[in-house]
C-alpha cells in the first residue's frame, strides 16, 4: 500500500481482489462478491496484471 500513497500504507486495512476477467463474466463487483470471485488479502498481497481491488483503510 506506501508504494502508491503513504497514506494508505498508514490506514490501510484490508484489499478486496478480484481478476477483471472473473469481475466481467459475473457481470460486475457487485455480482463477482456474491459469486464468491472476491477475496480478501492483506498489506503483503503483491498485485497481478488484471487485479481489480478496492482497498478499504482509515485516516
Amino acid at each position: 500500500a506506501g508504494k502508491i500513497h503513504s497514506d494508505l500504507e498508514r490506514g490501510f486495512i484490508r484489499a478486496e481482489i478480484a481478476p477483471i476477467a472473473d469481475v466481467v463474466a459475473a457481470g460486475g463487483w457487485d455480482a463477482a462478491k456474491h459469486a464468491g470471485v472476491v477475496r480478501v488479502e492483506g498489506k503483503d498481497y503483491v498485485m497481478h496484471e488484471g487485479d481489480v481491488i478496492v482497498v478499504r483503510f482509515s485516516v
